[in-house]
């Protein structure tokens, strides 16, 4: 679980591309439950979902500071 505040001190570049391996780990963790698979920990997808928000949520946050500067 990645914390909000150790967001915040990336760069918009380095978010994005943790963003993108989080979505592909997301992905991974799906098709492993629609496949039929037994999940190791299935509250993963869940923690995922939650670190992908918290993700968007910063990368929105210095988006909207840049258009306001």
């Amino acid at each position: 679980m990645t914390k909000a505040r150790d967001l915040r001190d990336q760069s918009s570049e380095e978010l994005v591309s943790a963003l993108d391996d989080a979505r592909k780990d997301l992905f991974k963790l799906r098709s492993e439950v629609i496949q039929g698979g037994n999940v190791e920990r299935p509250h993963r997808i869940a923690l995922q979902r939650k670190d992908i928000a918290r993700m968007l949520t910063i990368l929105h946050e210095k988006q909207s500071a840049n258009r306001a500067t």
